[in-house]
């Protein structure tokens, strides 16, 4: 009768099952975007009528399968499947320093959006 722990060999076939579950969400999130990226280069001229938005949504599904790949990384590399752990070392304490550098980068990004949408209206 098992006493609840699994044994060595039934350890590593459940790491073996998750790291190729992994494997294939992984390659099957690397083929959609490529698929996407096809999509995207297929589609022609952005003017044509709906194009935007068909591209628009090929490059958010593009990010949403790379987070889901990110994740998917991050997840096997902090908590492994049935065995080590490791912890992140916990986020320092937030300090008006810090909190100036997040507004600087915030206005910069935001100037950077600003003038590339004016760009963008300028050339189309």
């Amino acid at each position: 009768m098992s006493s609840g722990v699994p044994s060595e060999a039934e350890l590593r076939e459940l790491r073996r099952r998750v790291v190729n579950l992994y494997d294939g969400v992984t390659f099957l999130m690397l083929v959609g975007i490529a698929v996407l990226i096809v999509y995207s280069i297929e589609l022609g001229s952005l003017a044509s009528p709906g194009a935007q938005q068909s591209f628009g949504y090929a490059v958010a599904l593009m990010f949403l399968m790379s987070a889901v790949i990110v994740h998917l990384v991050d997840r096997t590399y902090r908590v492994w499947p049935l065995g080590r752990r490791f912890r992140p070392t916990p986020p320092g304490p937030v300090t008006p320093h810090a909190q100036a550098r997040f507004l600087a980068i915030l206005v910069f990004v935001i100037g950077a959006a600003a003038i590339a949408y004016v760009l963008g209206g300028l050339i189309a």
